[in-house]
């Protein structure tokens, strides 16, 4: 093919035609581009979170809805002076500025307490270390009750003033009261050819401290 027929085959009209075909498919293509990363990105609009701590997470789903936010709820907690479903968190702060599409996560307020099973501490656990164990759960505890037995050894457990045992689910806020030995220990006679009395040294009888007595 000579140099003159190659130059009037690529300015024929259908080579003229198809390279502007090309260029006008490309155009459109970048245009499109552009358009889906400005409607993907909502370039330039933002939104001003407002504080929403202490309303109901159903207002405020749709109230964010049309902000183009996403509200998420992640979390429960339980204070007994407030109405369910209200907000106790937030995880965007109020007055931030974000872009429409983005997920705000919010801790709402449980309808009732959770309820947790008691672990096994009565007759195995020390006051100390059952007072650590109920604190992680949640529990609130009061004052302890002391019986006759070794000092700071947990020999029950009362859930509001009622007895309750290993395994027992109890809610979080009932308060949880531990029966605690208060160190005086003593065994009664039982008819055995020796027995010992063991008592704390400020225990008395007749004026006369008690420490060890055999009985034959």
């Amino acid at each position: 093919m000579s140099f003159k027929e190659a130059i009037k085959k690529m300015s024929s009209s259908v080579v003229w035609g198809n390279c502007l075909g090309l260029l006008l498919a490309s155009l459109v293509f970048l245009l499109g581009i552009v358009w889906f990363m400005h409607f993907y990105t909502r370039h330039g609009q933002t939104v001003k979170i407002p504080n929403v701590v202490g309303k109901n997470v159903r207002i405020v789903e749709e109230q964010f809805d049309d902000m183009g936010i996403d509200v998420v709820i992640v979390d429960t907690g339980y204070i007994r002076t407030l109405p369910p479903d209200i907000i106790l968190h937030q995880g965007l702060k109020a007055g931030s500025i974000v872009k429409p599409g983005r997920h705000m996560f919010v801790t709402i307020n449980a309808a009732h307490a959770m309820a947790v099973a008691m672990p096994d501490i009565a007759d195995n656990s020390s006051v100390r270390a059952a007072e650590a164990k109920l604190r992680a759960l949640g529990f609130k505890l009061t004052a302890p009750k002391y019986t006759p037995g070794d000092r700071d050894w947990v020999y029950g457990v009362e859930a509001g003033g009622k007895p309750c045992k290993a395994g027992d689910r109890i809610y979080v806020d009932t308060p949880i009261t531990l029966v605690v030995g208060d160190g005086h220990i003593f065994e009664e006679y039982t008819g055995n050819d020796s027995i010992d009395y063991e008592v704390n040294s400020d225990f008395y009888y007749g004026g006369d401290s008690i420490i060890d007595e055999s009985v034959e």
